[in-house]
């Protein structure tokens, strides 16, 4: 019997539209309905998740930022990892000789060097979810999707890194030219016990605290709610979904999930497009 279900967002609850279908939030409520309890587990900060959320009239609780910030429905946070400021700023440093565009992700919000930069690399992150997707689209819904978050533009991050009163919770780096790109950076921290370096895309790398992971997140969270792992589904598309999937009990990959993310799911189920997170929804109840 499920008690918990946590849902990726971008490529799996979000279709090519970057919006949660109409079958999808019914599935939703109908869980709700039959007691099982519907979180959202995302790279994306509070901000620029829940509005989507709300749109559709849902508040659920959020694992975000890879499992940095877990809030509860009453929007509490509950857990808290930053990423050590000296190591960030180490990163920081290594990216910009790298000539990477990337974003800090705070306890503040989103913070962004280039306005133009971010609707580029947010755009091909978009083609790349969703291939039937032009980039002239990509970039009208980049630059959307600006318009409902909380993306502050400042000349310099290192007034970040100089304010005690800032955390860094995430470091997300784009690249066009895809997974090759990051291979140096993967390489260098791949032993590391102080970060962890997952993707939402071929396109993209996020870079958490060690103890900042979606799956370790994900059982703490029901842990505190007296369920047990075998009781919680996970479902996803990418690698900062591979920790969840590995733990929950139940682990379900997007149709349109990589083949790392189906070779270790309990089952697959339809695509982002195709409302494939109802029809995981689906099975949960049939179990109950």
């Amino acid at each position: 019997m499920i008690s918990i279900i946590a849902s990726d967002m971008d490529g799996t609850l979000l279709n090519d539209k970057m919006s949660i279908s109409a079958k999808n939030v019914a599935a939703i409520q109908k869980a709700q309905e039959a007691g099982i309890e519907f979180m959202v587990a995302t790279g994306r900060g509070l901000s620029e998740a829940q509005p989507i959320l709300k749109q559709v009239g849902l508040n659920p609780a959020y694992i975000t930022l890879n499992g940095a910030q877990v809030f509860n429905i009453e929007g509490q946070v509950v857990v808290n990892e930053p990423i050590a400021r000296t190591t960030a700023a180490h990163l920081v440093k290594e990216l910009r000789d790298a000539d990477f565009y990337f974003e800090l992700v705070t306890d503040h919000g989103v913070y962004s060097e280039s306005k133009v930069r971010r609707i580029q690399n947010v755009a091909d992150l978009l083609v790349n979810l969703n291939p039937d997707t032009t980039y002239k689209i990509a970039v009208a819904l980049a630059a959307a999707r600006l318009e409902i978050m909380n993306i502050n533009y400042i000349d310099n991050y290192d007034r970040i890194l100089e304010d005690d009163n800032y955390r860094v919770m995430k470091i997300l780096v784009f690249s066009e030219n895809g997974p090759d790109a990051f291979m140096s950076i993967r390489n260098q921290y791949q032993s590391s016990d102080e970060i962890v370096i997952t993707s939402s895309s071929p396109n993209n790398i996020e870079i958490n605290s060690i103890r900042a992971q979606k799956g370790l997140a994900l059982i703490d969270y029901a842990a505190q709610k007296g369920v047990p792992k075998e009781e919680v589904m996970a479902i996803g598309d990418n690698l900062n979904d591979f920790s969840m999937i590995s733990a929950a009990g139940v682990g379900v990959a997007m149709g349109n999930a990589i083949p790392a993310i189906k070779e270790i799911a309990t089952f697959t189920t339809a695509t982002n497009l195709d409302d494939g997170v109802a029809k995981a929804i689906q099975w949960a109840l049939s179990q109950r």
